[in-house]
C-alpha cells in the first residue's frame, strides 16, 4: 500500500532522546490543557463526559500514529457540537456511532483516492461562514449551564435564544457565579503563568468553591453520575440498510468537516514549524480514529487547531507527542476520575464560550466586507444558515453560491473580440499589427476559459462580423482550457461555417484543449492542417485555402 505513509514511521528513523523529552513535556502540556475540552464537546455533543474523554483519548492516539503530519492533536472539536448534537438527538447515540464510522470509512477513502488535495479548493468565505456559525451554537448552546438555568432546551439556536429569553428570571445565583469567576480567570490568567494552562484553572478553582461551600449547582455528578475510572466496554454499532440511508448526508457531512478541519489544522502547523504535511494520510488517520472510537463509547473526532498550536509551542517535534497527550489524558482518566464530578458544568460552559469567541474570526466580516461584495455574501448567507439551520444546508446553499460567483467572474474574464492591424494592441511576433491580413480572412482573439459560461459570447462576437468570409481564424493561445460546454460551441461554429462555405481555422492550441479537441474527434472535423502552431501558420494557411 504506497498511499499509506504514517509521518511517525518517517519520525522514527532519526530519534533521539532530546526529541522524546521536548515530546513528552508538550504532550503532557497538552493533555492537561485537552482535558476540560474533552469533557465539554463531550458534553455540548449530547454525550456523557466520559465519552469525550476516551474520544480524546483514542483518537488522539490513533491520529498521531496513523496521520500525516508531525504534531497534530486530535480529538472532539467545537466544529462538530451542532451535527453530532443533531444526529443523538434524531437518532440517539446508536445513530450517531453508525454515522461516524460512516464518515470514518469516507475519510479513508478519500484519503486513498489522494482527493486531499481538493479541500482547498473550498471557498474561504464559506468556511470562515460556517466556522463562525458555529462558534454562535455553541455560545448560546451553553448559555443554560452557565445561567444555571433548569429549562428544556429546543434543538434550534434561535428557539433556544427564546427559551433563555423567557427564563432569564430563573437564573441560578451560584451557578452564574461560578461562570463568572471561571471566565474571568480564562481572561485575566497572566500569560507569564502560561505553564499551567488557564483552562485547567479555570475548571479547579470554582471545583474547590462547590466543595468547599456546598453549593447546590448543576455538576458533572449531579447530571451524568460522574466519570467511570475503568476502561470502556466494547460496543460494536448495529444498524439496518434503512438507518444507514438515513445517515448517509450527516455522515457525508462530519467527514467533510473533518476533512476540513484537520488539513486546516495541519496547514497552521506547517506554517509555525515549516514543515509540510501529507493531507491524504493525515484523511487516512481521521478515518481509522473515526472507524475505532466508536466501537468504545467514542464520537467524531479531527484535528484541534488551538491544541495542536499548543503542542508546537510547548516545544512538540513528532507525533510522538500526540501519543503522550493521549496517555495523559489516560492517567488522568483512571486516577482522578471520581474528582471529576465535583466540576460544576457553569465552570466548563466558561471554557467553551471563550473556545467559540476564538474559533469564531470574528475579523473576517471587516475584512471581506472591504473585499468583492459577492465574497461577503457568501460569508454572510453561510453564517446565516449555520445559525438559522443547519450546517449541511449552509455548506451546500454557500458552495452552490461561490461556485455560481467563480463562474460569472470567469465569464467576466473571458473576452471574444474581432482584430484587425489597426485595431490590434499586442506588441511582438504574436500580434499581427504589422502583418498582411487577406481581405477575405477575420481574425478573432480568444482570452480566457471557454467553457459553458462564455458559449453565447461566440455566438454574439461572430453575429457582429459584417461579413461572411472565407476563412475565419480563431486565436487561442491565451485559452487555458476548454470543457464539453465550450467544445460543443466550436461544433455549432465549425457546422456554420461549413454551410457559409468558409475554413475555420485554429491558432495556437494549448495542451488541455488539444487533448480535448483529440480524444472528441474535433481534429478530425476540422481538419489537423487547419490546427496551426501560432499566427504565421494561420495566415499562411488562409493564404493557401484562398488561392485554392
Amino acid at each position: 500500500m504506497q498511499f499509506f505513509k504514517p509521518k511517525l514511521i518517517e519520525c522514527l528513523r532519526d530519534y533521539d532522546r532530546q526529541t522524546f523529552c521536548s515530546d513528552l513535556a508538550a504532550g503532557v502540556t497538552v493533555g492537561i490543557v485537552a482535558l476540560p475540552l474533552a469533557i465539554g464537546f463531550g458534553i455540548a455533543s449530547g454525550v456523557t463526559p466520559a465519552q469525550g474523554l476516551w474520544t480524546a483519548i483514542i483518537a488522539g492516539a490513533i491520529i498521531a500514529a496513523f496521520g500525516g503530519s508531525k504534531v497534530q492533536i486530535g480529538g472532539p472539536t467545537g466544529a462538530f457540537v451542532p451535527i453530532l448534537a443533531g444526529i443523538v438527538g434524531i437518532h440517539g447515540y446508536a445513530g450517531l456511532a453508525v454515522a461516524t464510522v460512516m464518515a470514518g470509512i469516507f475519510l479513508v477513502a478519500m484519503g486513498a483516492l489522494k482527493l486531499g488535495s481538493l479541500i482547498k479548493f473550498i471557498p474561504y468565505p464559506v468556511i470562515a461562514g460556517f466556522t463562525s456559525g458555529i462558534a454562535i451554537i455553541i455560545f448560546v448552546g451553553q448559555l443554560k449551564e452557565f445561567l444555571g438555568l433548569d429549562a428544556q432546551m429546543p434543538r434550534h439556536t434561535l428557539e433556544q435564544v427564546w427559551t433563555i429569553t423567557q427564563h432569564l428570571g430563573e437564573t441560578h445565583g451560584s451557578a452564574l457565579a461560578l461562570g463568572l469567576l471561571a471566565l474571568a480567570i480564562l481572561i485575566l490568567w497572566p500569560k507569564k503563568w502560561q505553564a499551567v494552562p488557564a483552562s485547567i484553572v479555570a475548571v479547579i478553582v470554582p471545583t474547590i468553591a462547590v466543595v468547599a461551600m456546598h453549593l447546590g449547582v448543576q455538576t458533572i455528578g449531579t447530571k451524568f453520575g460522574g466519570i467511570p475510572s475503568g476502561f470502556p466496554e466494547l460496543n460494536v454499532p448495529h444498524c439496518s440498510f434503512a438507518q444507514i440511508q438515513e445517515l448517509m448526508a450527516p455522515a457525508l457531512t462530519i467527514a467533510v468537516l473533518g476533512a476540513i478541519e484537520s488539513l486546516l489544522s495541519a496547514m497552521v502547523a506547517d506554517g509555525m514549524i515549516e514543515t509540510r504535511h501529507d493531507s491524504n494520510q493525515e484523511l487516512i488517520g481521521q478515518g481509522l480514529a473515526n472507524i475505532v472510537t466508536p466501537f468504545f463509547g467514542g464520537i467524531s473526532a479531527t484535528g484541534a487547531i488551538a491544541r495542536t498550536a499548543t503542542n508546537i509551542r510547548s516545544g512538540g517535534k513528532t507525533p510522538v507527542g500526540g501519543i503522550v497527550h493521549s496517555v495523559t489524558l489516560l492517567i488522568i482518566v483512571l486516577v482522578a476520575a471520581p474528582l471529576a464530578k465535583f466540576i460544576p458544568l457553569a465552570a466548563l460552559s466558561a471554557v467553551l464560550f471563550v473556545v467559540a469567541y476564538r474559533m469564531g474570526e470574528w475579523d473576517n466580516f471587516s475584512e471581506l466586507a472591504r473585499g468583492p461584495k459577492s465574497d461577503f455574501f457568501v460569508l454572510l448567507l453561510t453564517f446565516v444558515l449555520t445559525v438559522t439551520f443547519d450546517l449541511t444546508i449552509a455548506v451546500g446553499v454557500g458552495l452552490a453560491m461561490a461556485g455560481a460567483l467563480f463562474v460569472r467572474r470567469m465569464e467576466e474574464i473571458t473576452q471574444i473580440r474581432l482584430v484587425t492591424p489597426e485595431s490590434e494592441l499586442e506588441l511582438g511576433g504574436d500580434s499581427i499589427r504589422e502583418k498582411n491580413v487577406p481581405e477575405d480572412v477575420l481574425v478573432f482573439r480568444i482570452e480566457g476559459p471557454f467553457f459553458f459560461g462564455v458559449a453565447e459570447k461566440l455566438e454574439s462576437a461572430l453575429a457582429r462580423a459584417l461579413r461572411v468570409p472565407r476563412v475565419v481564424i480563431f486565436r487561442v493561445r491565451a485559452v487555458p482550457a476548454i470543457d464539453a460546454t465550450g467544445l460543443h460551441a466550436l461544433e455549432i461554429a465549425l457546422e456554420k461555417f461549413h454551410r457559409k462555405r468558409t475554413e475555420l481555422l485554429l491558432s495556437g492550441v494549448q495542451p488541455q484543449p488539444m487533448k480535448v479537441l483529440f480524444h472528441s474527434g474535433f481534429v478530425d472535423r476540422i481538419g489537423l492542417d487547419n490546427i496551426c502552431a501560432n499566427i504565421d501558420a494561420a495566415l499562411e494557411r488562409a493564404r493557401e485555402i484562398l488561392g485554392a
